[in-house]
């Protein structure tokens, strides 16, 4: 079990993956919050499920529970730098799936409806799932936790 945990946790020294934690946590996890809940002006459950059936992506209900919780606990573990590597994957592939379903008809940029900005958490969520969480992140501390035993 400590070597399966200390795989999940694994992460590089630096500081330089804080900002882009920060910073893409916060993203995903108003999103997400959007997805779910109905805050900062979104559908809430019940009307992206209503959506997501309407573009093909059925069940409605359980993709959206599934995109939804995805940004948002991903965005919060990624906030607390927990268990990055893996949250980053899941965050990735659901912005692949964004990417082509929804917005890659539409071009690349955002103005038009493009994967421009889905694009953009693409490439951070594949960063953070190669470097890990860095020097100040739950994650260190529960690998030099292990380590030190």
């Amino acid at each position: 079990m400590k070597t399966f945990i200390t795989k999940l946790t694994t992460t590089n020294l630096g500081l330089d993956t804080l900002p882009i934690r920060l910073g893409a946590g916060v993203v995903f996890t108003a999103h997400g919050a959007q997805k779910l809940f109905g805050w900062f002006g979104g559908y809430g459950l019940e009307g992206t499920a209503g959506w997501m059936e309407s573009i093909g992506l059925a069940p409605g209900a359980l993709m959206a529970a599934l995109a939804g919780s995805a940004e948002f606990f991903g965005g919060l573990l990624l906030i607390a730098g927990l268990l990055v590597r893996p949250t980053a994957v899941v965050l990735a592939l659901t912005m692949l799936v964004a990417i082509i379903t929804v917005h890659l008809q539409n071009g690349l940029f955002m103005s038009n409806g493009g994967y421009e900005f889905g694009l953009a958490l693409l490439v951070i969520s594949m960063g953070l799932a190669v470097r890990g969480a860095g020097s100040l992140s739950l994650d260190k501390l529960i690998q030099n936790k292990l380590t030190n035993q």
